[in-house]
């Protein structure tokens, strides 16, 4: 008995390694593939984002260096479109959680007796995935042209000044991001509702709260996961978003945004230290910002 225990000592404390080692295995290729095209990329973006302007060198042509002034030039200059940028992305994301919520709680609580609507409305939630982004970008700009129906028709009944326009203001580009950004709102609202336990709710009406009580007490604190999600999901790629702003969807010369002068300094100015200091500064301020958000909101296990 003593010598059989003594000999399976060891086959029980390899198996372990073994199953590490499997695992190892198993992960490399995520990992390899993170290194290759997010790791590798990344630091070729710091690398362009300090190089100097070639001594004898054609426009578009750099060497390199480590050129720190690049930063404080681009922020100097681009101070006005980096703040409007996380202004609209606040903006849409705020909207858009307005908008969403009584949406997510509809189709997770409310129609939970009739799984037949919930589904419905889930297609109806996602439809707009199967649409491509840039064509329903353009369709709102048929639609909020001068010569529109809607615009038209809010001149006749004078919301609109005869001489107003819709396109290419700020109100256009946000509105285009919260519309393109809403499903990215309403799902994972929707998936922290939908697992909501309704016997919450009905013990805090039969504690005599009111209905606000218990939504502001009980559903919101429930559902703050899928909140923190939502607003993660919207708010950051609506900061880098350059479609909506452009001036060939909804925005125009005063709406231009962080993704719009990077895509400028790209490919029309060929600046591409400028461009690369901007792609590294809208990261860097995404991070902080969503980690102040995510501890804030006291949700540090979703980082």
């Amino acid at each position: 008995m003593a010598f059989t225990a003594f000999s399976t000592a060891p086959a029980t404390t390899d198996a372990p390694r073994r199953r590490s080692r499997v695992a190892l295995i198993l992960l490399l290729p995520g990992i390899l593939y993170l290194l290759l095209f997010f790791l590798v990329p990344l630091v070729s973006l710091v690398l362009t984002s300090l190089q100097a302007p070639a001594e004898f060198g054609d426009i578009g042509q750099y060497q390199s260096a480590f050129r720190w002034e690049n930063y404080t030039a681009v922020v100097g200059q681009y101070g006005t479109q980096i703040v409007r940028s996380f202004v609209y992305a606040l903006l849409a994301t705020v909207f858009a959680l307005l908008f969403s919520y009584p949406l997510a709680y509809f189709i997770g609580v409310t129609a939970r007796p009739w799984p037949l609507l919930q589904k419905l409305m889930l297609v109806l939630v996602i439809a707009p995935f199967f649409i491509s982004f840039l064509l329903r970008t353009l369709a709102w700009k048929q639609l909020l042209s001068d010569e529109s129906p809607i615009v038209t028709g809010l001149k006749a009944l004078s919301l609109l000044a005869p001489d107003a326009y819709v396109t290419g203001t700020p109100f256009a580009v946000v509105f285009g991001l919260t519309y393109n950004f809403i499903p990215f709102m309403t799902l994972p609202l929707y998936a922290a509702l939908e697992r909501l336990d309704l016997r919450y709710l009905e013990a805090g009406s039969d504690l005599y709260a009111s209905p606000f009580t218990t939504f502001r007490t009980v559903t919101v604190p429930l559902s703050m996961p899928g909140i923190v999600a939502g607003v993660l999901l919207t708010f950051i790629p609506a900061a880098g978003d350059y479609v909506n702003a452009s001036r060939e969807f909804l925005g125009g010369t005063g709406t231009a945004m962080m993704g719009n002068v990077i895509e400028s300094n790209f490919l029309v100015s060929l600046n591409y230290p400028a461009a690369a200091s901007l792609s590294i500064i809208l990261m860097a301020v995404i991070l902080v910002l969503v980690t102040v958000y995510v501890k804030r909101s006291g949700t540090e296990d979703l980082l």
